[in-house]
């Protein structure tokens, strides 16, 4: 059986791009994606690949560029019997591939056209909203039709489950996403507190930083990037007990993490959140946000701390008070052991099951 995983691209460091590796290689299958940036490392040289080519630098642009590349320029699917399909733009790949099995790994339904539709609209210019509506009125209804030829689809987490129920009419089997437990591993503890979200609106690491601007004593590591970076350094520039990174590479990034104190992390309503899980590989407990994919995945007052919907500012600074290095380290072997519920191969093996089921029904209906 030839076996190929699909995935919107490979540019940073995110969830879904090394979700789509970790597959491929374990499968094994082959791996197509729009575009990667050189020496990304979630490809391996060694696997076979179908790089599209579909870059472009140009806001709403890309986006566009993409949806139409994996439309028109994946025939080369017909080669292969299973098609798993990763990211908001290779679904629409799927009328390519008629006669096999099609999986969706849904990370979520894109927001953008969905529950979040009015944010994005709202934060661009009032010029490029007519383009990213269009966009939107372009890509719903392929999106939609391409969700209605899959055979199965495979959520992240309740949360994305339930989105894809409500708006999709949908269900889905929940396969949560693979923490790399092997990777994040505890090292020490230091002097610090870490916050690894992406610098952008929805993921609230203004409100951290705001609260550590409070408590001078307190030290605090942002380590990530994202638009909202420069905003974010003009905040705490005079902030002797804050520093921000920028991006960091998998290893810097890991040491810091294994390193910290505990880590914070407050995104709105998060689909699955796999930075908690990292975190807590490494015995680090969370001071998270009780929404979205958090709520499955830290358990209160014994991996961390759930702070109410929506965090205040001084609710964060209360928790971090709380959170001491000595109760920290008290909540070390929890965290490791609720990590290991999400490691790689409970993963892959929670994948080959859905895979092979679908194989041996296929085979019994004779397609």
């Amino acid at each position: 059986m030839k076996v190929i995983v699909l995935h919107d691209y490979f540019e940073s460091l995110e969830g879904g791009g090394r979700l789509s590796s970790v597959l491929a290689q374990g499968l094994p299958a082959s791996l197509g994606y729009g575009f990667a940036r050189a020496r990304h490392p979630f490809l391996n040289v060694s696997q076979p690949q179908h790089d599209l080519r579909a870059h472009s630098a140009i806001p709403l642009w890309r986006q566009f560029k993409l949806a139409r590349t994996f439309a028109r320029r994946t025939a080369f699917l017909k080669d292969y019997d299973t098609v798993i399909y990763s990211g908001f733009y290779t679904p629409l790949a799927v009328p390519h591939h008629p006669s096999g099995r099609n999986i969706l790994y849904c990370h979520t339904p894109p927001r953008f056209i969905y529950d979040q539709r009015d944010f994005y609209l709202e934060r661009l210019p009032f010029y490029l909203r007519p383009a990213l509506q269009a966009f939107i009125d372009y890509l719903q209804p392929r999106y939609e039709d391409a969700i209605a030829q899959m055979d199965i689809l495979i959520a992240n987490s309740q949360n994305v489950r339930r989105r894809i129920k409500h708006y999709l009419g949908k269900d889905a089997l929940i396969i949560y996403p693979p923490c790399d437990t092997a990777r994040f591993i505890w090292q020490s503890q230091g002097d610090y507190y870490l916050s690894t979200g992406r610098l952008d609106p929805l993921k609230r690491v203004d409100l951290i930083i705001n609260a550590f601007l409070k408590m001078p004593q307190k030290r605090l590591i942002v380590a990530s990037g994202g638009e909202e970076f420069q905003r974010l350094q003009r905040l705490a520039k005079n902030a002797s007990n804050i520093h921000l990174t920028g991006w960091l590479d998998e290893t810097q990034l890991a040491a810091l993490v294994g390193n910290a104190i505990a880590t914070l992390y407050l995104p709105k309503d998060e689909d699955f959140g796999m930075s908690p899980l990292e975190s807590m590989a490494a015995g680090k407990p969370v001071i998270g946000v009780a929404e979205g994919g958090l709520l499955e995945t830290i358990i209160p007052e014994q991996t961390g701390l759930l702070l109410e919907s929506p965090p205040s500012i001084e609710a964060i600074c209360q928790a971090v008070e709380s959170m001491t290095p000595q109760r920290a380290l008290k909540m070390r072997e929890a965290c490791q052991a609720q990590a290991q519920r999400f490691r790689t191969e409970v993963f892959l093996d929670k994948m080959k099951v859905a895979y092979y089921k679908l194989q041996t029904t296929n085979s019994r209906k004779g397609r």
